[in-house]
């Protein structure tokens, strides 16, 4: 068992979740609002993506990672800030014979270019997704090919920012090795991400199996989606392991009742007290993580 945990709390994400919930943030002073009301309740870190102002759809827009950075940073708290570099992987492939004819969910960019926000912005910690995956039960995939993911390691690494690698499946925690293994990668941090169809199911089994298999000695964090938020939470810590929580992941405190980012960062907090552990600060998360303040 784990007992000096960090907790992550995945602000808002970029599914149509705005749509089912009052309490996702959308606006960057939103987000930022809610990163504020994460660390208040304990959060050691919050992981950051931006949306359209306008439509509540997920943005590539600098300028909107800019301002909810800045307003983070000028808050009266500190957090460990960690910004996705997961958007542009999207590609929705046509109907039926028409594989080609690409629709709306369609958002595709070079490895470089999921970094922009990245390299503008020098978080503490950014995201890399480390592969494909049949995203949901449609036509949609994440897309995150093997040189891709060279291409962005490498300039994560020559950033100086910390790497957490999203592993979805298990082949994805056998390429993250890998880019360790060639060099590319100082000291990443590993988050097990399970649950998403049709990934990592969400269950001791998996998630054990997976941390069974991640190298020696890093920091990792695991979580589930939906009902399996807590759950897989505890399952984390038992494994040795770190949580993150949030209203990218999951909506609900408790059935039928719609959560905020706080509440689901105490409700985290509570659980990880009751099992003998603690949660760590920020000042202590860096350390454990050996981040560099910004």
């Amino acid at each position: 068992m784990n007992h000096d945990v960090i907790i992550t709390c995945a602000l808002t994400g970029a599914g149509d979740t705005a749509s089912k919930s009052h309490l996702v943030p959308v606006t960057p002073k939103q987000i930022a609002e809610s990163a504020v009301e994460a660390a208040k309740a304990g959060a050691t870190v919050v992981h950051c993506h931006v949306r359209d102002p306008q439509t509540g759809r997920f943005s590539r827009d600098v300028a909107l990672y800019r301002e909810v950075m800045e307003r983070i940073r000028e808050a009266d708290v500190d957090i460990i800030v960690n910004l996705t570099a997961g958007m542009g992987g999207d590609l929705e492939i046509g109907p039926g014979e028409t594989p080609l004819e690409f629709g709306p969910g369609t958002d595709l960019i070079g490895p470089l270019e999921r970094l922009a926000h990245v390299e503008a912005l020098l978080p503490e910690i950014c995201t890399l997704d480390c592969g494909t995956l049949n995203f949901g039960d449609g036509n949609s995939i994440y897309v995150s090919t093997p040189a891709q993911l060279r291409a962005g390691a490498k300039r994560i690494t020559e950033l100086g920012v910390k790497a957490e690698l999203e592993i979805f499946d298990t082949g994805h925690l056998w390429f993250a090795k890998q880019m360790m293994k060639e060099g590319l990668l100082e000291d990443p941090l590993f988050q097990l991400c399970l649950g998403i169809p049709w990934g990592a199911p969400a269950d001791t089994t998996t998630m054990k199996a997976m941390v069974d298999n991640l190298p020696a000695n890093v920091t990792w964090a695991g979580f589930g989606i939906g009902r399996m938020q807590m759950p897989m939470a505890a399952q984390a810590v038992l494994l040795g392991g770190n949580v993150r929580v949030g209203l990218e992941d999951n909506l609900y405190l408790d059935r039928g009742v719609l959560a905020s980012n706080g509440q689901l960062v105490e409700r985290a907090s509570e659980i990880i007290t009751r099992m003998g552990g603690r949660v760590l600060s920020p000042a202590e998360g860096r350390e454990k993580m050996n981040l560099k303040r910004r």
